[in-house]
């Protein structure tokens, strides 16, 4: 069976990035192929954890071609060119345009550092989630997969995975766990369901 052709897209170190790099070392993803790392910053880690993977990278910054637009037809160009069909977002900063999702429905996948829709949309990125999960008492917090449209964390739940709070945990303590109990279980797990059900799809299509 043909694998699916995957692009991560990633902003800054890459943890997630490389929970991906490893499940198809071992065989976790088996439906999939990761074909390309596309980051936001130019000098994001996990353009390194890519090239050591020996995955093709590219980086797309919106503040070097200065707009919006320009960003997202880049970013539309990279995925044509390398025959792209599933888009994981593992730690991408930029939010994406109606236009741009529109044109991949079902094809755009993110991980988040919440139970959603606890702690979710604008401003809730990075540490700044775990923060408010403390802040606020929760006992119970954890991550989710879902689909990606024009609404910040706002598109259909795949997984999600609850991680406990415990006493004394930091936001950084927090932010551990949540990777290491849940970002880095259910985004390889994701990433397998629906690579496995584009490449049988794709190979219907073909009989």
């Amino acid at each position: 069976m043909l694998k699916t052709r995957i692009a991560v897209l990633v902003s800054g170190g890459g943890t997630n990035l490389q929970a991906l790099i490893d499940a198809c070392n071992d065989g976790s993803i088996s439906s999939g192929s990761i074909e390309l790392v596309i980051a936001s910053n130019p000098k994001a880690y996990a353009l390194e954890r890519a090239a050591k993977a020996g995955i093709k990278t590219a980086v797309a910054s919106k503040k070097e071609l200065g707009s919006q637009q320009k960003f997202e037809e880049e970013l539309k160009r990279l995925l044509t060119d390398n025959n792209i069909e599933l888009i994981v977002m593992a730690g991408f900063m930029s939010i994406l345009t109606k236009d741009f999702t529109d044109l991949y429905p079902k094809k755009i996948i993110n991980i988040h550092p919440s139970l959603i829709p606890s702690f979710c949309g604008k401003g809730f990125y990075g540490l700044h989630v775990h923060e408010a999960a403390l802040e606020y008492g929760v006992k119970v917090t954890g991550a989710t997969v879902h689909y990606v449209n024009e609404i910040p964390d706002g598109g259909r739940i795949i997984m999600q995975k609850a991680v406990d709070v415990k006493t004394g945990d930091t936001p950084e303590i927090l932010q551990r766990r949540v990777m290491e109990e849940a970002e880095w279980k259910i985004l390889p797990l994701s990433v397998e369901l629906i690579s496995k059900e584009m490449a049988e799809a794709k190979a219907n299509f073909l009989k």
